[in-house]
């Protein structure tokens, strides 16, 4: 797998993953965790992310760049929800904290992997 490729699968998967706790947290699967902060926060990361993908695959070129602007915004907010639950604010499920350590991890695993690509 090329650089690039793996940085359009990061953020392929990391849009998933955002798109779906939107919808989680929207209540639309199923009820019971509904969270109108978590819901939007979550909504605009998958969107960024979507934007830092469509532009990774319009503008090879730039996908290093977009690929760690796109994921270090996704980072950053990523790390306000993990604050907001770690002080009582936030969604408090079980789901939630396991969710918010693995988006975590392979925010920074996708970042790493930018990082690491050829440049152009």
């Amino acid at each position: 797998m090329t650089s690039r490729s793996t940085l359009l699968a990061f953020l392929a998967i990391e849009i998933l993953l955002f798109a779906g706790a939107s919808l989680i947290h929207a209540g639309i699967p199923f009820s019971g965790h509904e969270h109108a902060q978590a819901r939007t926060a979550e909504g605009v990361i998958a969107v960024v992310l979507a934007l830092g993908l469509a532009i990774c695959l319009l503008r090879p070129a730039a996908a290093r760049t977009v690929a760690l602007a796109a994921q270090g915004f996704a980072l950053l907010g990523t790390l306000v929800g993990a604050f907001t639950i770690a002080v009582g604010v936030g969604p408090q499920a079980p789901a939630d904290k396991v969710f918010h350590g693995i988006l975590l991890v392979l925010l920074v695993a996708g970042l790493v992997a930018a990082w690491r690509a050829r440049r152009g």
